[in-house]
């Protein structure tokens, strides 16, 4: 303290003769001598002395060193200070102490001197003996609270689709076959090689069996095959085996480009249709789970009904041949086979009904690892700064050894199945041969016949093995096929495409009693008869307490949401009249955090006008004050980044203004537009908005800076219980200290923010804790139908 009253004496010389006038007036401010005389000689207090000391002593120049009392500063508990506008300004050091502890207030002297040891361990012990004794109560509910609650999750997809109680539904297989129909003509192609490629594989083990006898026949005797001679057969089985290679590489190749076909047109139709649906269906889904859709699942899907189908045909071919050729060799030894088909058929379809189940448990726990990675990496700077790593990759972890365990859990059924068919498989096998030596045995058939049988025996179980395979692919392509027709069949509440064309967006805008909630938490309401009119042409600016709804403003007249009740107008027009498109693009959007698209500065300028020239992208980005082009190496050329990455916040507002100036827009909407701004470029950017828009278009404002309301010629003062607390011009406003808006200015200038009065009102339900509950649920089969409760969670945005 007496370092800073020197550096008073030194800056402000004229001030050092009241020097003890100021110590004087500093003692009534001292905690037990507010009503004490400053002038008493009989009042002990360590701050006293110093200031009375030094106020006897001369001035002396402003030294760096520290000076003996403030080691006693450092070591005393710091004095609060009751009355902080009373402080001189030569003296403000003294808010320095303001945090001490308020018990030194009502102690009363004591004659103990601690040591400076005691002193030292004493302020070490201050604060955590404030922690430790300090008792928080958990923040009370509220009835609003309750309200949030109560979630509407009728837009959220489910986990598994549509198909729920582990059945099958014959129409998704019907569906699955009738994605396939642009392709059939290719399709049919390749069946057709399929049958060529079998039959050839067919026909190998007759033609082995045909040799064997002829190997063992009297060498006396014509040795002649289908009526060729040995050379001429072999040289003839080796032009079919041939024509058998090339059918199958042209059922392969064929198969795979069908697949990719299909797969292609699989995302691009399922990506069109997400894009079209409206902002409840994103409030209630995460962008992770719809990846997850879009990518893993149309693989699944579109192996299911190319490859896979396939290879159940193929399989299903070889097997009926084989057994029509068996029932012509041997009736008693097919027969003697058929007493193992049905516990085979009954096994497999057990099996495959399991496999789809642990199937849609495998893709739900990828949608839930996919949101993982897709939030967690995309906010990996903010999980560095709180040194978060160790967490986040055990939170990773913990949910691959989830999808790991149901993993095993497939292979462990898999297993099971495969070796007890095998194992009855091989018992068959052996019981043949036992028969079929016998019949050889006695004359009842050659060994090329039993060779044959035994060969057709094993395709017989191949293409039985493959017949199991196939129903379980299949069952996993129903399973992830469930999931993508629930995103198909979804209709948005707002249709893009119906309603009136927009030719001009100008005229004013009406808010005629608006009332509004958002879909995912009805019972929460926004607005509640809201009523403002905001004239063409003119600057507004909207301002109110933080979650008073002011960015819900801009989404209704996006129509990003339509309102619970009331109308919204244009013009006279009515904007639920008008189509969603057209609407748009009359209307220009400059978010608080704007939002970049990977590519170049130009590309993302040109987004608002995709058929932009480049003279125009350069001119709307000389209006957004981009002059930082310049010093970019490659200009408009510069790649941004992923989401702008490669920019400064300053830099990615501009650029985002600039794109919304493209649009030529009848109405403008800055969304605290030059909040990361500094004052010039503010003072520049407003400049030019301001020449370029006064009265071509309407300008919505929102803004807590003071300099953008100054700048506006109407507010529009958002209360808290959702409707209008007063309208009016910035002069009007302030010079009534008791309108709301002074109110808010004041706060605001105080240093404080804007009280946030809506704790949950987010309109959409937060990814974090849905992750969580994913991660918590023990059952990967649960329905997050039946939980709603657990799937979301409140968080208050800025509105």
């Amino acid at each position: 303290m007496a370092t800073g009253v020197a550096r008073s004496a030194v800056l402000f010389p004229h001030r050092v003769g009241s020097c003890s006038t100021t110590s004087n007036s500093l003692l009534a401010t001292l905690p037990g001598l507010r009503n004490a005389s400053t002038t008493s000689t009989t009042l002990q207090h360590p701050l006293l002395s110093q200031i009375r000391n030094f106020s006897s002593k001369p001035v002396q120049p402003l030294s760096l060193a520290r000076p003996a009392t403030s080691r006693y500063f450092a070591q005393r508990r710091p004095i609060p200070l009751l009355q902080k506008p009373q402080l001189p300004r030569s003296i403000t050091i003294l808010r320095y102490f303001s945090n001490g502890l308020s018990s030194q207030q009502d102690s009363k002297p004591t004659a103990h001197k601690q040591t400076a040891h005691e002193e030292e361990r004493n302020s070490k012990q201050i604060e955590p003996a404030i922690q430790d004794g300090e008792q928080l109560d958990d923040f009370q509910k509220t009835e609003r609270a309750a309200k949030a609650a109560q979630v509407n999750l009728s837009a959220k997809l489910s986990k598994e689709g549509k198909s729920q109680g582990g059945k099958a539904g014959f129409s998704e297989i019907w569906r699955l076959i009738k994605i396939a129909r642009p392709e059939l003509r290719w399709l049919g192609i390749a069946m057709i090689f399929l049958v060529i490629s079998s039959s050839v594989t067919m026909s190998i083990p007759f033609s082995v069996g045909r040799i064997l006898d002829m190997a063992t026949k009297d060498p006396s005797e014509d040795a002649r095959l289908f009526g060729l001679t040995m050379p001429q057969f072999f040289t003839a089985l080796g032009i079919i085996l041939t024509v058998g290679a090339v059918a199958n590489f042209g059922r392969v190749i064929l198969l795979r480009i069908v697949g990719e076909r299909v797969v292609a047109r699989l995302r691009s139709s399922l990506y069109r249709r997400t894009y079209v649906q409206d902002a409840e269906f994103f409030d209630a889904n995460r962008v992770g789970d719809l990846i997850s859709r879009l990518s893993s699942d149309t693989v699944i899907v579109g192996k299911s009904i190319t490859q896979n189908i396939s290879d159940g045909l193929r399989a299903l071919f070889s097997g009926g041949a084989g057994f029509c050729v068996m029932v012509w060799l041997s009736p008693k030894l097919t027969g003697l086979l058929l007493i193992m088909l049905p516990p085979v058929a009954v096994g497999a379809f057990f099996y495959g009904r399991a496999i789809r189940n642990v199937s849609k448990g495998i893709q739900k726990n990828l949608g839930t690892l996919t949101k993982i990675a897709e939030e967690r990496l995309g906010n990996v700077k903010t999980s560095q700064a709180f040194v978060g790593e160790v967490q986040e990759v055990a939170r990773y972890n913990n949910q691959v050894k989830k999808i790991f365990a149901l993993g095993k859990k497939e292979s462990t059924i898999a297993a099971t199945f495969f070796a007890s068919t095998g194992w009855a498989g091989n018992m068959t096998i052996l019981a043949m041969l036992i028969v079929g030596g016998n019949f050889v045995r006695d004359g009842a058939m050659s060994l090329g016949d039993l060779t044959s049988f035994m060969m057709y025996t094993a395709f017989a179980g191949s293409s039985l093995f493959g017949l199991s395979s196939f129903y379980s692919e299949l069952m996993k392509g129903v399973g992830a096929a469930s999931r993508l027709f629930e995103l198909q069949d979804r209709k948005p509440g707002i249709s893009q495409t119906v309603g009136l064309k927009v030719k001009s967006a100008q005229g004013p805008i009406k808010f005629s009693n608006v009332s509004f909630a958002y879909p995912t938490r009805p019972a929460v309401k926004i607005f509640s008869d809201l009523n403002f009119e905001i004239p063409w042409g003119s600057n507004v600016c909207v301002v109110g307490p933080s979650g008073g709804g002011k960015s819900t403003v801009a989404g209704l007249l996006l129509r990003f949401y339509n309102p619970t009740s009331g109308s919204i107008t244009i013009n006279g027009v009515d904007i639920s009249k008008m189509n969603v498109k057209s609407l748009r693009r009359r209307i220009g959007m400059v978010a608080q955090e704007p939002v970049l698209f990977s590519g170049s500065i130009a590309e993302n300028i040109s987004y608002g006008k995709p058929n932009a020239t480049r003279a125009e992208i350069i001119a709307a980005a000389r209006q957004a004050n981009c002059n930082f082009i310049s010093d970019l190496p490659a200009g408009l050329d510069t790649q941004v980044g992923a989401r702008g990455s490669q920019l400064s916040g300053g830099q990615k507002q501009r650029i985002a203004i600039a794109r919304a100036l493209i649009k030529d827009p009848d109405i403008l909407i800055l969304d605290e537009a030059t909040s990361a701004l500094d004052a010039e470029s503010e003072t520049l950017v407003n400049a030019a908005l301001a020449s370029l828009l006064k009265g071509k278009n309407t300008t919505i404002s929102i803004a807590h800076r003071l300099s953008t309301i100054k700048r506006s010629d109407l507010i529009i003062v958002l209360s808290n219980n959702g409707g209008v607390a007063e309208i009016g011009k910035y002069t009007e406003l302030s010079a009534d200290k008791d309108s709301a808006f002074s109110k808010l200015m004041e706060w605001q200038m105080s240093g404080g923010e804007i009280p946030d009065s809506r704790p949950g009102d987010r309109g959409h339900i937060t990814e974090s804790e849905e992750i969580e509950s994913d991660l918590e649920r023990e059952d990967p089969e649960e329905d997050v139908a039946n939980q709603p409760q657990e799937e979301v969670k409140e968080q208050a945005p800025r509105r």
